[in-house]
């Protein structure tokens, strides 16, 4: 009874607690987001709205001048006229829902910071010197949305579709939004972490996160590339472990982000490259000690880790279906956010 009263109690004077619910269903929401980004690429919708409306944007073509007016001016940039030209009303229709949801959705998440934010200050659940890091994530998620308009200029007048390394920027901050808002959510739990921490094992999880980030940016590019829809065989590439012509490109820098046979080696390198390290890390925490309290952890990234590696060889063998491939790089948001999880957690034991 004493136990239950006490726990009562630290629930009740616990005031970050709605804080903390609203930053992880914010990470929640950029993982939707993500998703939603994923099946505009995939649909080569990305492109069909050519300008930027921040407010009266929100509001799609209401009648025929309007949805006339929007696809005459898709009709006036390079991807239209090389490879939709076939395309009818009703098909631009298609492609304009997924980019206008997509932006919608990213309008709506500064609104689901900004009005929750503005409720805590005046509740005062938080403090001035933590209001000031929350803000710099309102800040992240606006730089996430210039990076998106900057990229989609880059398909308007040129390129048939946006460029991959604007791509890979505007997803890599993505991935540091969703990382940011899962550590800070994690940070302030009041729960006492157990377990037995020392400054390897974090070095280990961040090295982990720094190769997870690294991984989602070299998929950007090899869905900018569409690179994912050649050399659809598994374990060789090419039919080889190490095809040719990974160097054709001049200088040589080029191939690592334009050449399609390069980018997608490297993709596969480094998913080998995390599969390994994180098996690593899981044999060295069980010599240390065992999986108990905080070091819980691992086993569920080692178990995601392959949830992933399946799921990424089947899109690669299936030439990436809309369905494999959106799983797949949700897969991997949840992924940096688990370990930015466990990251959080060792920090709250760190001595």
């Amino acid at each position: 009874m004493q136990n239950a009263a006490m726990s009562q109690t630290s629930l009740a004077s616990d005031r970050l607690r709605p804080v903390r619910i609203w930053l992880y269903s914010l990470a929640a929401f950029v993982l939707l987001i993500v998703v939603v980004g994923g099946i505009t690429r995939l649909t080569d919708s990305g492109l069909s709205i050519t300008s930027w409306k921040p407010i009266s944007g929100t509001i799609p073509p209401l009648n025929d001048a309007d949805w006339h007016a929007e696809f005459e001016a898709y009709k006036q940039i390079p991807q239209y006229q090389v490879n939709n030209t076939w395309m009818s009303l009703d098909d631009f229709k298609y492609i304009f829902f997924w980019e206008w949801l997509h932006r919608l959705l990213a309008r709506m998440l500064g609104v689901v910071f900004l009005v929750p934010f503005a409720v805590f200050l005046v509740q005062k659940r938080f403090t001035a010197q933590l209001a000031w890091p929350l803000f710099g994530l309102f800040v992240l998620g606006g730089f996430q949305g210039a990076l998106g308009w900057w990229m989609v200029t880059s398909g308007l007048s040129e390129l048939t579709s946006v460029s991959q390394y604007r791509l890979a920027a505007h997803l890599s901050a993505a991935c540091l939004l969703l990382i940011a808002l899962v550590h800070v959510a994690r940070s302030l739990d009041p729960v006492r972490v157990e377990g037995r921490v020392s400054r390897a094992d974090f070095a280990w999880a961040a090295v982990l996160l720094v190769l997870i980030v690294l991984q989602i940016a070299a998929g950007a590019f090899v869905a900018g590339l569409d690179a994912g829809m050649g050399y659809n065989t598994w374990p060789l590439m090419d039919g080889a472990v190490i095809p040719d012509g990974m160097g054709v490109m001049q200088p040589l820098w080029r191939n690592f982000f334009e050449n399609n046979l390069t980018v997608q080696f490297i993709h596969r390198a480094i998913a080998y490259l995390i599969t390994l390290y994180v098996a690593v890390m899981c044999w060295r925490r069980w010599r240390a000690g065992g999986f108990a309290g905080v070091h819980g952890w691992p086993p569920r990234i080692a178990i995601l880790v392959l949830l992933q590696v399946v799921l990424g060889i089947l899109t690669l063998l299936h030439a990436v279906p809309i369905s494999l491939a959106v799983g797949h790089q949700a897969m991997a948001f949840m992924l940096a956010g688990m370990t930015s999880a466990y990251l959080a957690d060792l920090r709250r034991t760190v001595i």
